[in-house]
């Protein structure tokens, strides 16, 4: 048989049964009561594996002292010293006078709110059962000791403000969370500005307002152009006068904002240099009056209401390169699209046409509205979304899809469409009214839902144009002023708690002349 084993081995194999069955009887309670038994507390310590010792026989721990674990690998925070963040828990009414005369700072209150979730009372009525069967929790542990615990539930709404960005922030942590821009922008119901504009004509058909990219506004009066400055608040100067035998009938910017186009009622159409206050050139191509004009680069279109539109090149000798034909009466809107690809005009005749750029018929004929349609604009979001609006009689604003020639929808406004504009910082824009409540509507695109309604004039809305940096509008009407409205965000901040840079916060009114 095999050789007996030496003496001190088996000294040595006695020690370590009766180890084992030392550990057996002290962890034998913990498995009685059904609680995991790894990993042992730290006060507790390792099992031992040597010669049994006095230490190893003590007596069990007792539940007070007994370290509850979660069911899964999630770490508990129970014994952690959370004071080294200086996130100790809330004073409670029950707290000694030292801790209520010290209360957290705002940022340790917030801290903690937002890594615990807030103290309602539900939270502590479910948390008190775990606090009157367990020792008294350590320095920064809040009641209840469940710190990311799988046991302990996480407010619904604690959840939302911390992950979710959701609208119960403000309910949390009122303006610290909140993103600066996620609730409904608060746009003025009132003008920050008003200009006297005497002799401002009460017609549908003409264009007398346009705002350049050099942040001047020109105003046809009468038969004279004014220049205003929106940096200073100044009338720069009388840019024209046309004589007692003619009025304005139209105004337009080029896109570098230093010529400007003006149409006249005896149908020519002029081009002034703005810097140097000179009339650089005059073309009599039209018979009757240009209402409309719009610039693609150095070409200028010119609406008429002898039902044609022209196309004149400033750097050819012609009056005009070209004629458009297809419109049964007066052209009182013009609109090239921001790639300058596409030019949209409306007319007297309840029609929308869609030209390119060397087409001399419409490529695309709109038909559904039942008036005039003066109201344009191009989104400059989506290429090829168009927007529409009709008079008296049809009073909704229609969009189009001109790549796929398609009627995306309409809006029936209650009243005549004048004039539409689209922002280009966000998807909004604005449409302005006349009969009957003469009304200017901000709208959010493609929902169509009203962000605000701006009222004061008394008169049609006829004129609309939009500042630069895309912030500002200014409105005109027949009541003889123009009205300067804060509607849009700033590009950057998405947001229009700060007022557009060209001009007052305070309100202001003045005259144009």
């Amino acid at each position: 048989g095999p050789p007996p084993a030496p003496a001190a081995a088996v000294a040595g194999g006695r020690q370590f049964e009766a180890a084992d069955a030392v550990e057996h009887a002290r962890l034998a309670p913990r498995l009685r009561s059904g609680a995991p038994s790894w990993p042992p507390s730290s006060a507790e310590g390792a099992p031992a594996r040597g010669p049994a010792s006095s230490s190893a026989s003590s007596a069990p721990a007792t539940p007070a002292s007994r370290t509850v674990y979660s069911d899964r690998f999630i770490p508990s925070r129970t014994g952690s010293n959370l004071a080294l963040f200086d996130l100790a828990p809330a004073p409670s009414s029950s707290s000694g006078s030292a801790a209520a005369a010290a209360p957290p700072s705002p940022y340790c209150a917030l801290l903690r709110a937002a890594l615990f979730g807030p103290d309602t009372p539900d939270r502590l009525a479910s948390s008190a059962g775990a606090s009157s069967s367990s020792a008294a929790s350590p320095v920064g542990s809040p009641a209840g000791g469940n710190i990311f615990r799988f046991k302990a539930e996480v407010p619904r709404n604690a959840k939302r403000a911390l992950f979710a960005g959701g609208d119960d922030q403000d309910l949390l942590f009122p303006g610290i969370f909140t993103p600066k821009g996620s609730g409904p922008r608060k746009i003025p119901r009132s003008p920050y500005k008003v200009l006297d504009a005497p002799a401002l004509q009460d017609d549908f058909y003409l264009n007398l307002v346009d705002w350049s990219s050099h942040n001047v506004l020109s105003v046809g009066l009468g038969n004279c152009v004014y220049l205003w400055n929106a940096c200073s608040s100044k009338v720069c100067v009388r840019l024209c006068d046309l004589g007692a035998d003619d009025t304005v009938c139209s105004v337009s910017w080029a896109q570098r904002g230093t010529h400007l186009a003006v149409g006249t009622n005896q149908g020519t159409v002029q081009i002034w240099d703005a810097t140097r206050c000179k009339r650089m050139r005059t073309m009599e191509s039209h018979r009757m009056r240009v209402g409309a004009l719009a610039w693609n680069s150095s070409l200028l279109s010119s609406g008429s209401r002898d039902k044609n539109i022209l196309h004149h090149d400033l750097r050819a000798p012609e009056d005009y390169v070209s004629k458009l034909t297809g419109h049964k009466s007066e052209v009182c809107g013009l609109k090239w699209s921001y790639d300058n690809r596409q030019l949209a005009s409306g007319g007297n005749d309840n029609k929308l046409f869609v030209w390119n750029q060397h087409s001399v018929q419409p490529v695309l004929k709109y038909t559904e509205h039942t008036a005039a349609v003066k109201a344009i604009a191009w989104s400059p979001h989506l290429h090829g979304l168009l927007a529409s609006g009709g008079g008296t009689a049809d009073r909704c604003i229609r969009f189009w899809n001109t790549t796929t020639n398609t009627h995306l929808s309409s809006m029936d406004t209650g009243s005549q469409v004048c004039n539409l504009v689209w922002s280009k910082n966000v998807n909004e824009l604005v449409s302005t009214h006349g009969y009957s409540q003469n009304q200017i509507i901000v709208w959010r695109y493609p929902t169509m839902s009203k962000l605000a309604t701006l009222t004061g004039h008394t008169f049609r809305v006829l004129y609309l144009a939009i500042s630069p940096d895309g912030q500002t509008i200014v409105t005109g009407a027949g009541d003889e002023t123009l009205r300067f409205w804060n509607v849009f965000p700033s590009p950057k901040s998405q947001s229009s708690d700060s007022l557009s840079s060209i001009g007052a916060t305070s309100f202001v009114r003045s005259y144009i002349r």
